[in-house]
């Protein structure tokens, strides 16, 4: 199974806008922005991930935050940088310090889970700022998206749905791609063949 057959539908970002009236081309003040209209309080999305973002336990996002392993200078910052957001950030979850790359990812790394949009939108700017010479991959955790398997899920959540700081590095994807074809092959009603 490549990655190019998975299925690449997407809702209409409009979704419940469907009868609102049209926007204007008003400018504010600054004679560039546009005036947008009114609504009654914030969009929920401040206050809860949207879906199918995962609320549970294993949070809506994962930020692996790679070095590579043999320069001596990046291993020593992002040590440092692990050891910091800890400090910084005690309430995320952070995970070991890897000297080797594992899974997916072709370098050493840590991750950090955020459970919140407001724990999402003070670490990331945060990270923006003190990530120093390291490449940052953040990426959405979904759940009960109909028509894809969760394995299915993971290989776009690492790539479609990914969000990069600093150079872009290439996944291992294959092993996204094989765990979505074991899932896909034992799933019911499966020949059990890819």
């Amino acid at each position: 199974m490549s990655y190019k057959s998975l299925p690449r539908s997407y809702p209409s970002p409009l979704k419940g806008f469907e009868d609102a009236e049209p926007l204007s081309d008003e400018k504010n003040a600054d004679g560039k922005s546009l005036v947008n209209p009114s609504r009654d309080g914030l969009s929920g999305a401040y206050e809860t991930f949207v879906d199918p973002l995962d609320k549970s336990r294993r949070g809506g996002f994962d930020i692996h935050v790679y070095h590579f392993q043999r320069n001596k200078e990046q291993a020593r910052y992002a040590r440092e940088l692990w050891e910091r957001i800890r400090r910084e950030f005690p309430e995320l979850r952070i995970y070991r310090f890897w000297d080797a790359p594992v899974g997916p990812h072709p370098v050493a790394m840590f991750e950090v889970n955020v459970f919140t949009p407001a724990q999402f939108g003070a670490f990331v700017p945060w990270l923006a700022v003190h990530r120093g010479p390291l490449s940052v991959l953040v990426h959405p955790n979904t759940v009960g998206e109909e028509g894809i398997t969760p394995a299915e899920a993971e290989l776009r959540n690492h790539t479609d749905r990914a969000i990069w700081m600093g150079e872009r590095l290439p996944l291992d994807v294959d092993v996204l791609k094989g765990a979505a074809a074991t899932a896909a092959a034992a799933a019911p009603g499966s020949s059990g063949t890819s």
